[in-house]
């Protein structure tokens, strides 16, 4: 896998991926002090409780293959999974939050490297464990140009485990057949979709599948990047791209006809289940993350018969990046085994393992990809050459509490609750403040 240099400022806003961990410089394993404080030794590595969203389906068929190289790694360390269900970790994140503050954190969290991160840097709950990169030989193993991109203050905050793109449409051939449509066409714009959207409505069948609150974010982050460019989209987080202008108008239309094409039970939906829609035959189109293809993979089906693949109409070419990373957070009951999770995340073997299993693609790039997907070989040369934006609805953008306020104001626009006027509006203060 290679990354070139084209990692560009929309992905300085990631910012924050990092180590620094004194408390866990010791090479031994096992159990000592059990005291969990910053010192010379490696802390209590008994066990780790690693807490994720990672509860079911692909993602937990990830978890599971990482889980399995770290047992080999660190047979005297204790895996506590600490999985809460949610996609994009929404329930997580509550529960997270509320641990963090009574200070009972877990020995190692989940987080979405880049803005997300910010919260928890400025709260001072996560500790800065760069020296990590450095006993770890990240600093060889990873794009050189994407840790200087996931660091800020010369500090590191999280290892990535992966990457992975939230621009893609996944499609039935069938379905699409069944509606008169080229099921290998691809589409330059959102119009030109909109008219293969209308033919699959017009077959009967859900033309466009999508679930709960923060799918559809992502699914707006998708329409943004496609009619606003890159440049504009980034613009968006960094102040100059106004909020107020009719080119986001036109995208906030396009993004209210998108949603008239799609399934009236979205709400109580995660995205498993709207992904599912276009496996069993039900739906013509999904955008979800690639996460998506070892759904596919998991069900039987094979890409290009069963189902096709594309970036979202207006985005070739563009990479909406997001990673999923693990952090140490300050008073880890068991800081040597978080050390060793950390290890096992930033390897070579466990990247190999979680990625093949999970769809996404290494960060490591001496992990073996030889024998992953088609669809998984496409988006470690796209990650390489195209222009890289940073997701919205998975913490690369902004913060927390912005992306809170935005999935807000989607739910109130989505539930007919507000109109475009509004909708902009709010969009706009929340990031704004």
């Amino acid at each position: 896998m290679r990354i070139n240099t084209r990692l560009s400022a929309a992905v300085a806003g990631v910012a924050v991926l990092g180590l620094s961990l004194a408390a866990c410089s010791s090479d031994d394993s096992g159990s000592d002090s059990g005291s969990g404080e910053a010192g010379g030794s490696g802390g209590d590595a008994s066990q780790v409780e690693v807490f994720t969203w990672w509860a079911s389906g692909s993602e937990k068929a990830g978890l599971d293959a990482l889980v399995g190289v770290f047992n080999e790694q660190n047979p005297d360390t204790e895996f506590v999974n600490g999985a809460v269900a949610g996609g994009a970790g929404s329930a997580a994140k509550d529960l997270l939050q509320s641990r963090l503050q009574t200070n009972d954190p877990p020995d190692t969290f989940q987080a979405h490297a880049g803005a997300e991160l910010q919260d928890y840097i400025s709260a001072g709950q996560i500790e800065d464990v760069s020296d990590l990169y450095d006993e770890f030989g990240l600093r060889d193993a990873f794009p050189a140009d994407l840790i200087e991109r996931l660091t800020v203050d010369d500090k590191i905050y999280s290892v990535p485990s992966n990457i992975h793109r939230a621009n893609v449409v996944w499609a039935n051939p069938t379905v699409l057949s069944d509606a008169g449509l080229d099921p290998e066409a691809t589409y330059e714009s959102m119009g030109d979709w909109f008219d293969a959207l209308d033919a699959v409505k017009d077959s009967g069948k859900t033309a466009l599948s999508v679930a709960t609150t923060w799918t559809q974010v992502n699914l707006l982050e998708t329409v943004l990047l496609s009619d606003l460019g890159p440049d504009g989209y980034s613009g968006l987080w960094d102040g100059t791209t106004d909020w107020a202008g009719a080119d986001v108008t036109q995208a906030l239309e396009d993004f209210e006809k998108l949603m008239s094409y799609t399934n009236t039970d979205r709400d109580g939906l995660d995205w498993p289940d709207a992904t599912q829609q276009v496996i069993d035959g039900q739906a013509g189109f999904n955008v979800m993350g690639d996460w998506a293809e070892a759904a596919f993979e998991e069900a039987g089906s094979e890409a290009g018969t069963d189902y096709v693949y594309f970036p979202v109409p207006g985005t070739d070419g563009m990479f909406d990046f997001l990673a999923d990373s693990f952090t140490l957070p300050v008073g880890a009951p068991h800081p040597g085994g978080a050390k060793n999770w950390l290890e096992t995340v930033g390897s070579a073997e466990g990247q190999a393992a979680f990625n093949k299993a999970k769809g996404s693609i290494p960060a490591n790039t001496d992990a073996d990809t030889s024998d992953f997907s088609d669809y998984q070989q496409t988006a470690i040369e796209s990650f390489g050459q195209d222009t890289i934006v940073s997701s919205l609805a998975h913490g690369a953008a902004v913060p927390v509490a912005t992306l809170n306020a935005i999935s807000d104001a989607t739910s109130k626009f989505t539930t007919g609750a507000s109109d475009i006027a509004t909708y902009q509006s709010d969009l706009g203060a929340a990031v704004n403040g």
